[in-house]
């Protein structure tokens, strides 16, 4: 059995924040994920966003599902509270973890799969309820794990390796994360960190629900011909595969090196891929509202159907309400607490009595 494991030696000026950590200090373990996978960019940018905003790694708990974006929690931040649940009920994990302690930072991270397909109910009720939590989708399209079938999310039409046609519609989370009360909803590129960074750590400064769809290409499934996540179906096929809103409409990678995007809101990126086909994205221009929740749904409609994929903060709630506020809960986590969740028979009695 081999180990990778990363050195213990640290260069004596390293950067440190205002708590004296360095970004070091707020990794995990080694990833096993492929190499090239957007999936570790992703991990890369949460790591930056804690340390930039002084985030003591002990006040964050982060769950994830299962699947390749599930496992992804382990390679950051090491020392923050962790638990992975089983498929598709992180969501409803987190919020009761939440309702138990409000005093944590709670960071959800999951799939296409995992949240679109056996957890789309959790995600719904999740967002809905205006859980405070930071929800991130790693979106590769894919099942990674089970060597990839279909997830919710792949086109119509679109054929596996094998040949098989997808004959069901995808879903949309970014469009359902907006119609489902969202009070912060954003969507970014794993290979540019320039715009992540800012939006995970806009996100963790949210009270409220907060979802962040990142499109993270899958280096190794979902590139053969017949695929409409692949290059040469996207350079023939652009009109067609990305008429609608959804947050999958990108190419898929081969093994190769991270590819990175930089450019300005309000402008369109063709990024060159390995094979020489392009991944094509806009960015959010500065003078776009991010405060009108039905504007946002009408724009992601209007590039949907010019061929782009919308990056950026698409909506934000300048005054959200959440889950705490609605149900009217204390700050005192629960196992801090001694009379008031436990006060005995004979107060038991007296309440029963009152109900008599």
């Amino acid at each position: 059995m081999t180990y990778l494991a990363k050195p213990q030696l640290r260069h004596p000026s390293l950067k440190v924040n205002d708590l004296g950590l360095t970004r070091r200090d707020y990794e995990g373990a080694v990833s096993t994920l492929c190499a090239g996978c957007g999936h570790d960019s992703i991990s890369a940018a949460i790591v930056h966003a804690c340390f930039n905003l002084d985030l003591p790694p002990h006040r964050i708990a982060k769950l994830s599902g299962i699947g390749c974006s599930s496992k992804t929690p382990t390679y950051f931040l090491g020392t923050a509270h962790g638990f992975n649940s089983v498929h598709g009920r992180m969501p409803s994990v987190l919020t009761g973890a939440a309702c138990a302690n409000r005093e944590l930072i709670y960071l959800g991270v999951s799939g296409d799969g995992d949240s679109a397909s056996i957890g789309l109910g959790q995600f719904a009720h999740c967002l809905r309820r205006g859980v405070n939590m930071v929800y991130i989708v790693e979106n590769n399209g894919v099942y990674g794990l089970t060597k990839g079938q279909f997830s919710a999310t792949a086109d119509r039409g679109s054929k596996d390796k094998k040949g098989v046609s997808n004959a069901t519609e995808s879903i949309a989370l970014v469009g359902l994360a907006l119609e489902l009360g969202a009070t912060f909803v954003g969507r970014s590129f794993s290979g540019d960190k320039e715009q992540l960074i800012p939006l995970i750590e806009a996100a963790l400064m949210h009270e409220g629900a907060a979802f962040l769809d990142v499109i993270s290409p899958c280096v190794t499934f979902n590139n053969h011909e017949g695929s409409t996540k692949s290059f040469e179906h996207v350079r023939e096929h652009e009109e067609v595969l990305n008429v609608l809103d959804t947050l999958d409409a990108f190419d898929l990678l081969t093994p190769q090196s991270e590819i990175t995007a930089q450019y300005e809101a309000g402008t369109v990126q063709d990024v060159l891929q390995h094979d020489g086909t392009t991944l094509r994205l806009r960015k959010l221009a500065q003078e776009y509202d991010v405060y009108d929740r039905n504007a946002a749904m009408a724009y992601l409609h209007e590039r949907g159907r010019a061929g782009e994929i919308v990056t950026g903060l698409i909506y934000v709630d300048p005054q959200p309400v959440d889950m705490h506020a609605n149900l009217g809960t204390i700050p005192t986590p629960l196992n801090l607490l001694g009379d008031e969740i436990c006060p005995g028979a004979a107060a038991l009695d007296k309440i029963n009595a009152s109900y008599r």
